[in-house]
């Protein structure tokens, strides 16, 4: 859980979205210190859930969904490329393609 506070750090988000797996105090805390809303779903056992802003959660719902059309191109899933400069442009061409669909 120390790795997920570092992978927001340097960062300045509104708002961070994230599975059950990220509900820890520190890491809340640490997004409170960074002036960010966590909107990470409760875990069942915790006592005193964190409040959650469950009409925002759902936009993750499409990030998700995003993700599993990019890695239907064997090129992104497999990452082919290793030049980061020739991944990201294959992915932008993949994200384009699909938007276009």
């Amino acid at each position: 859980m120390i790795q997920a506070a570092a992978l927001v750090e340097g960062l300045r988000p509104a708002a961070v979205l994230a599975d059950k797996a990220y509900d820890a105090d520190h890491f809340h805390d640490t997004l409170r210190q960074l002036g960010a809303t966590a909107v990470i779903p409760p875990r069942p056992e915790r006592a005193q859930p964190h409040p959650c802003d469950w009409r925002l959660y759902k936009e993750r719902n499409g990030v998700e969904r995003m993700f599993s059309r990019l890695k239907q191109f064997r090129r992104v899933a497999t990452r082919y490329d290793k030049l980061l400069s020739h991944f990201r442009g294959f992915v932008l061409i993949a994200s384009i393609v699909l938007w276009l669909r």
